[in-house]
């Protein structure tokens, strides 16, 4: 039973590639069919891959016969018989919102798109287009069903219809649209697009091909070769018009429908049995490969290879080479690669990467591990006869462009041109090595077109599968899968490890984070204490200074003062007595005539400043030092003795 995890992955991939939106019908068919992936797919596109076995009275319901040759079975999977033999819906009754399907709807040169569920009829698309196109419904003939022409009253769920469909409009009663000049038109046809439906009659199988107008019938028929295995002249075909008599001629003149004309091919059983069906039919609108097709095909015999025959007449139709040779810039090769792909196969194809093949490496592999993807790398040869089938009919199936799309980077080259070819290979020996350009170099011209499918890992880049071209949408469709679930099992490993690496980066980033924190606190704290010892310092030098320069002014105030009078003088003595802050008293007789400022000078000496104390009396109080320190001691009334108190000031 698959686990929780595979089952969304097989769900992821059964929509994509059925287009089915609606979540409960597509888990619905899942486990109708065991949650077996090949199975349920082509249990709803069941004309891809064989005849329907219905479960019901042994009943066989027609399809395209299963082709052992186109379908080889993939070793690897061990679901892989159920591939090609489609799983019917049980009887059981699913409950299901209605579906939305989408057409687009061509008309000459017009395109309609119509938007309907799938529980209408055909008969409702004609009547809106009616609408649209101004045509009668009567006068029209709707074209394009996968499983031919249909009833009005066809349901469409009944068609097993994917989401996306192109459908087209005939009008054969009405008369074409005048043309001004033929030959304008006819070069507007060589520059269209022609869609051929071809249905191989022995096995009831249908092919739809893309050519452009410029192709020749000729290199149809050698299409169909590779495609059916029958030679260009044992093909018997219905559905030419009768002006397509010459193989030579190229599609645009031949006469077919545009955009899409219906052909039937089946084996012709010996020349001289299609020679008398062709005199009884000559009327009829058929044609037998003539013998310019034996000539083609038996060029071998003369020492001419078929692959270089129609190289060359290949090469010769085509308007411009898919790259230019000796591009200097590789995304403007890409540019020009991108566009001839889409004037040839039309618009649905995969996105190609615009760039270098070094800037595709960056996009797929150097991202985040949850971001990384397969990178495919198409490689186009116009020489090859398996080219234009492998990219009309591969490479623009929905489902390959749409799991393309979601998976991988897409990268192109062309290697027509011995020039591209030679650098292609120098740069897959740069990237890939030796082993894998020597594989490239020996692939010969019919191999061609190659599907490389690349996986990046740590040291080197490794090709995980080379496709060819002689392969089938179920078979590429396989391929590319079982890469997906080798890269799947890759990348998982890569994110549980990118997960541990940067857990481990982010741990070591805290701690180089707290470290530096802490390293800068520290030096904070260092230079926050170098600058305290440094104020330190500096306010115990001015301190010192200070100090110093105070007791420089004490002394010269000390030796500037007169000599202490003796108490039996002469001259009338004051005796003073000053009490300092600390209550010590200072004692000293001055002569009464002595101004008051040497006073001030004396108690400055003793280390109390005048602009810092203040000298008071008691009787009366009074502040001596706002006297006048001229004024003598006799005059301010100082005499004979009086007590002084020293008090610091404010």
């Amino acid at each position: 039973m698959a686990s929780n995890m595979d089952r969304e992955m097989i769900l992821a991939d059964f929509q994509a590639c059925t287009g089915i939106e609606n979540i409960d019908e597509a888990i619905t068919l899942l486990e109708q069919n065991n949650w077996d992936l090949v199975a349920a797919i082509n249990g709803v596109i069941p004309q891809e891959n064989g005849i329907l076995q219905s479960d019901y009275g042994g009943e066989t319901i027609p399809g395209p016969a299963f082709d052992p040759t186109s379908h080889p079975a993939p070793a690897t999977t061990p679901s892989s018989s159920s591939a090609f033999r489609p799983v019917m819906p049980s009887r059981q009754i699913v409950e299901r919102q209605p579906r939305m399907l989408d057409f687009r709807v061509e008309y000459r040169d017009r395109n309609v798109d119509v938007v309907l569920e799938d529980s209408c009829t055909v008969g409702e698309i004609k009547q809106i287009l009616e609408n649209e196109l101004q045509i009668p419904v009567s006068k029209m003939l709707l074209k394009g069903w996968k499983t031919g022409d249909v009833e009005d009253s066809t349901v469409l769920k009944s068609l097993h219809l994917p989401k996306n469909n192109s459908l087209y409009v005939l009008t054969p009663d009405l008369p074409p649209p005048s043309s001004s000049s033929h030959a304008g038109a006819l070069q507007e046809s060589l520059n269209q697009n022609f869609m051929l439906i071809i249905t191989h009659r022995e096995v009831q199988r249908e092919y739809n091909l893309n050519f452009s107008g410029s192709s020749t019938i000729q290199e149809v028929k050698r299409n169909v070769y590779d495609l059916t295995s029958i030679p260009v002249r044992h093909q018997l075909w219905e559905g030419w018009p009768p002006s397509a008599t010459d193989d030579s001629m190229c599609l645009a003149e031949s006469g077919i429908s545009y955009p899409c004309h219906r052909l039937t091919v089946g084996r012709r059983s010996s020349p001289a049995q299609t020679r008398e069906q062709s005199e009884e039919q000559s009327t009829d609108v058929h044609m037998v490969s003539d013998s310019d097709g034996d000539d083609f095909e038996d060029a071998t015999e003369f020492g001419v290879d078929d692959g270089e025959v129609f190289g060359m007449a290949s090469s010769a139709l085509r308007k411009s080479p898919m790259m230019p040779e000796n591009a200097e810039n590789e995304g403007d090769a890409l540019l020009q690669f991108t566009a001839e792909f889409s004037s040839r196969y039309g618009d649905c194809h995969p996105v190609f990467f615009i760039g270098s093949l070094e800037a595709a490496f960056q996009e797929a592999f150097y991202v985040k591990a949850r971001d990384r993807k397969l990178l495919a790398i198409y490689l186009h040869h116009d020489e090859s006869v398996l080219t234009n089938v492998f990219c009309s009919q591969m490479l623009c199936a929905e489902s390959i462009v749409s799991y393309l799309s979601q998976n991988f980077i897409t990268w192109a080259w062309d290697l027509t041109k011995d020039a591209n070819r030679a650098r292609f290979l120098t740069m897959c020996n740069r990237h890939f090595g030796s082993v894998v350009a020597q594989t490239i170099r020996t692939q010969k011209t019919d191999q061609f077109p190659l599907f490389l499918i690349i996986m990046g890992k740590r040291s080197s880049n490794e090709v995980l599968n080379v496709i060819q071209g002689n392969t089938t949408v179920d078979e590429l469709m396989m391929r590319l899968m079982a890469a997906m679930e080798i890269f799947s099992a890759q990348q998982q490993e890569d994110i549980k490890d990118e997960d541990e690496r940067e857990a481990r980066e982010n741990v070591k980033r805290e701690q180089d984070e707290a470290y530096r924190l802490s390293l800068e606190a520290d030096r904070a704290k260092r230079e926050a204490h170098e600058r305290e010892m440094a104020e330190q310092f500096r306010l115990e030098q001015i301190r010192k200074e200070q100090e110093e320069e105070r007791e420089a002014i004490r002394l010269s105030l000390e030796q500037a003062l007169p000599p202490e009078p003796k108490e039996e003088n002469a001259e009338p003595v004051s005796k003073l007595r000053i009490r300092t802050p600390s209550g010590e008293f200072l004692e000293r007789r001055f002569l009464a005539s002595n101004k008051l400022q040497i006073v001030f000078d004396f108690v400055a000496s003793k280390g109390f400043p005048w602009d810092e104390f203040k000298l008071l009396s008691t009787f009366p109080r009074r502040d001596v030092t706002q006297l006048d320190p001229n004024k003598s001691l006799l005059e301010v009334k100082l005499f004979p003795q009086e007590t002084l108190f020293l008090e610091a000031k404010e």
